[in-house]
């Protein structure tokens, strides 16, 4: 699988375009570790009150492992388990997680039913847990911390409601941080990460900037990995990065 590997960002980040598309559909591998993860979750973040369950799967089957919101907690969690049953193609002289589950955190009154989900503006955030947990091992790659993945090239809104056009790779804030690592043995450590919605400014101020900046304005406006379709657009024309 060829991809372009010499295209650079202003601020020196590699930026990776794939040009001879996809690999063909094959089999999935099978649910080595849902157990494992379904268990992680109860453990550190809440009951598993459903799972979503694939009916067709591609090279891994991803489940989606649903868990409510509390009085503590005021907000819906998804939290992905397949990705994690192949190892990405991190590369060698990279030091990051070799596997990876994701998830996604929802305000309170989203819709998590089947039949809201015929609807792309409740449906989008799990379309995109979908998309990005096959990601890596569709184009034979990897994704870590602070690595933003546009709607398509041109990026373009997940949906009618919203201007929120890609995503970046982080952590978590809304769950225990000993959430974020499962040890299922010696040589497969899973680690756990956030899909957050990104505006195509901020992508661009990342990719010109680099991932602190960005971050500095999260949390100098308070935004976190909750979905939140019209939050404030923290990238402004005044950085004159566009």
């Amino acid at each position: 699988m060829s991809k372009d590997e010499n295209i650079v960002s202003m601020s020196g980040q590699p930026i990776f375009r794939y040009t001879d598309g996809e690999k063909e559909w094959e089999a999935p591998h099978g649910e080595e570790c849902i157990e494992e993860i379904s268990d992680h979750i109860e453990n550190y973040i809440g009951e598993v009150s459903m799972v979503f369950h694939e009916l067709i799967s591609d090279t891994v089957h991803i489940d989606v492992h649903h868990v409510k919101p509390t009085k503590e907690r005021p907000f819906h969690i998804l939290v992905t388990s397949g990705m994690s049953d192949l190892k990405m193609n991190v590369p060698a002289d990279v030091n990051s997680a070799h596997y990876m589950e994701l998830m996604v955190t929802f305000p309170e009154d989203w819709k998590i039913d089947e039949e809201s989900f015929k609807d792309e503006k409740w449906y989008w955030p799990i379309r995109q847990l979908k998309f990005l947990a096959r990601f890596p091992h569709k184009f034979e790659t990897w994704l870590a911390w602070g690595h933003t993945i546009p709607n398509g090239d041109p990026a373009e809104s997940f949906s009618d409601n919203t201007k929120l056009s890609g995503s970046i790779i982080l952590p978590s804030v809304n769950v225990p941080k000993e959430f974020g690592s499962l040890e299922i043995n010696k040589d497969k450590i899973i680690e756990f990460y956030s899909i957050v919605p990104l505006y195509d400014e901020e992508m661009k101020l990342k990719l010109n900037k680099g991932s602190d900046l960005l971050l500095d304005k999260f949390d100098q406006y308070g935004i976190s990995d909750l979905i939140t379709i019209d939050r404030k657009n923290v990238a402004k024309k005044r950085f004159g990065i566009f």
